[in-house]
């Protein structure tokens, strides 16, 4: 139950769906009721025009005698009804070679079934890369308020390997759910209950005679639909879930079957996807060669592959698809020019195996997941990478992320917990981290009064991921478009700010700290009353837009931020700095931020230093956030005042 499942619902949102006729039921006045009763309840969430009544979901564990193995039923049943004057939703099962839907239908409230079309298909990723994973969606409207549908479905999971989650939130509101787990004695199940802390959930264990089984009955009530933010931590962090293990179990013929009991059987089962691989590296021997002839050292060799790979292998991003663990072959990714996470790392593996380097295959989860390789499951993981060994010290080289110079690491893998294919056995190993500091962003400007424009020259330096961010943008936008995208970058698209002799670094360089220059032209930022002059000496406002007030979770940021910035503002002959405002000191694990305004001679110097070390305000924080928001947004508000001595 990945966020691929939600993403797709705002594709379901833009199809049309046409429901054949059928008797209309319309609502009681006793449900007309309830639904102005609901409507009143999430006043505050315009998003919210259905609300689920009543779910029942069931997961069972049974052995089925034609796959020859242990499969996980699943069925589910939702009583929805709309609450505003009229709704359209959609509702989708997601499935693929290791499962299928056996029952998806809607009905009336009084059980009648609705005839209406059924899409089924294959999900894919900008027409190109085409996975195992289907979706069987369909939509309905609710003509009324009050108006009600009951919507199930079936689904058979044939691997229980599989079966990784069970998340308690849906796209609606539940008033209420019960969800069970029917496990029979013969299979090894562990049920980690994860974010259960601030919701309405009972549970309960019984055993079933007649099933001979364990029940596991969860009841949730006044559960909220699945909630969107911008820069959201991974779902594993924020709602309550069911971490679903499976241990092993013992079948007809009393064998025992390991499923995934520790570590080691996770990577058992990796290695043998491995092994299935048919590699033909001859078919970029050639290009190997051509590579590595021209450097003098093994890591300018490296470093020829590598950046190769980044800059001419596209990168489909579509790791989420719980049965697409085996790498495609590495000639295929270098035949056809684009591929998984899973294929650009088998290839830039086999490339560096190819140059003689000791190269390894490297699974990882992405800071988008809350597990490590301490919980043997297929959820652990979402991502794949090479692991380089050089005289000694493992480099992690992530071929998905164009610019990033060998012996850097993007913030998403930094810190993770990292499993190194090493023949039958494994190492587990962790990427290092970077601190703020390494992704320093400078700015430094001269500035002054001229007529009602303020003039002067900035020179910006960026560097580690600041620079790499950068580079990714600027470097995919097509060459005869990049010099209004550079300028488009630093001056936001506002016609008042004009820039001329903009002037960079070697803007193709990963490797060395990115420089821009510039001249400037603020025009109509100066107002003058009488004997007063009224400016706005800062012109970025970083941060200035995160408003938390409303706020729900953590905010990740893109990576770890260190930003300084130094204005100085030659004060016109005549004048001097009154109303001057107030600087700002706050010191808080996950920010830092001192603002400061000194008179030097003739010149007022704008000092700025905002830091975000971990790249996230936690949620404990975001009122301590609030505050420091509410003096940053009055300080930005504020304009510098000069009067006439």
């Amino acid at each position: 139950m990945k966020l691929i499942k939600q993403s797709f619902t705002l594709l379901a949102l833009l199809v049309s769906f046409y429901m054949s006729a059928q008797v209309r039921v319309d609502p009681t006045p006793e449900e007309k009721t309830r639904a102005k009763n609901l409507a009143k309840k999430y006043k505050n969430d315009k998003d919210v025009e259905v609300v689920i009544l009543k779910a029942n979901e069931t997961f069972e564990f049974k052995y089925d005698r034609k796959y020859k193995k242990m499969i996980v039923l699943q069925s589910s049943k939702e009583e929805l009804m709309n609450i505003k004057d009229r709704a359209h939703i959609a509702k989708a099962v997601f499935y693929d070679s290791n499962s299928t839907v056996t029952k998806f239908k809607v009905l009336s409230k009084i059980n009648r079934t609705l005839h209406q079309k059924v899409f089924d298909e294959y999900v894919k990723v900008n027409d190109l890369f085409y996975h195992d994973q289907r979706v069987k969606y369909t939509g309905f409207k609710f003509p009324m308020q009050g108006y009600k549908f009951k919507f199930e479905f079936e689904k058979k999971i044939t691997d229980p390997k599989y079966f990784t989650s069970v998340y308690f939130i849906k796209s609606q509101p539940i008033i209420k759910n019960t969800i069970k787990f029917v496990i029979p004695k013969t299979v090894d199940v562990s049920l980690k209950e994860m974010n259960f802390e601030g919701y309405d959930i009972k549970k309960k264990k019984y055993y079933n005679a007649k099933e001979k089984a364990t029940v596991y009955e969860y009841t949730l009530k006044n559960m909220p639909a699945n909630y969107r933010e911008n820069h959201m931590q991974g779902p594993s962090y924020i709602y309550p879930h069911i971490l679903v293990l499976t241990n092993s179990y013992i079948d007809k013929k009393k064998v025992k079957h390991t499923v995934f009991a520790k570590t080691d059987d996770l990577y058992k089962w990796y290695h043998s996807l491995i092994k299935k691989l048919k590699e033909k590296p001859a078919d970029y021997a050639a290009k190997v060669k051509e590579l590595t002839k021209a450097a003098k050292t093994d890591e300018g060799k490296i470093k020829n592959i590598f950046y190769w790979v980044q800059d001419n292998i596209r990168y489909i991003a579509f790791e989420d698809g719980l049965a697409g663990f085996k790498p495609d072959e590495s000639q295929n990714v270098y035949n056809k020019r684009y591929g998984d996470c899973k294929g650009m790392a088998n290839l830039l593996t086999g490339m560096l195996k190819k140059a003689g380097y000791d190269a390894r295959r490297t699974w990882i989860g992405t800071r988008r997941i809350a597990y490590d390789y301490s919980t043997p499951s297929l959820a652990v993981d979402n991502h794949m990478i090479c692991t380089l060994f050089l005289n000694g010290k493992p480099y992690y080289l992530d071929a998905t992320e164009s610019y990033v110079p060998f012996g850097e690491y993007a913030e998403r893998i930094q810190g993770r917990q990292v499993m190194i294919e090493d023949g039958e056995k494994y190492m587990l190993k962790k990427v290092p981290t970077h601190d703020a500091k390494h992704n320093l962003k400078v700015y430094t400007r001269t500035m002054k009064i001229e007529g009602d424009n303020l003039t002067g020259h900035v020179k910006e330096v960026y560097k580690g991921q600041s620079r790499t961010s950068f580079l990714q943008g600027y470097n995919h936008i097509k060459s005869n478009k990049k010099k209004d995208a550079l300028k488009y970058y630093l001056d936001g698209g506002d016609g008042n700010y004009l820039l001329t002799n903009i002037k960079t670094s070697d803007i193709s360089n990963r490797e060395q700290d990115l420089s821009i220059d510039y001249d400037f032209v603020l025009k109509n930022a100066v107002s003058s009353f009488d004997d007063e002059i009224y400016i706005d000496i800062d012109y970025d406002k970083d941060f200035g837009g995160l408003d938390f007030e409303k706020r729900k979770t953590a905010y990740q940021l893109y990576s770890k931020t260190d930003i300084e910035s130094t204005t100085s503002f030659e004060i016109p002959s005549g004048y001097k700095v009154t109303d001057m405002p107030e600087g700002i000191s706050v010191n808080n694990e996950d920010f830092k931020i001192n603002i400061s305004f000194k008179v030097q001679g003739n010149r007022l110097i704008y000092h700025k230093k905002m830091v975000f070390p971990n790249a996230l305000i936690h949620k404990k924080n975001l009122q301590e956030w609030q505050k420091a928001y509410k003096e940053l947004d009055n300080l930005y508000k504020t304009q510098l005042t000069l009067i006439k001595k």
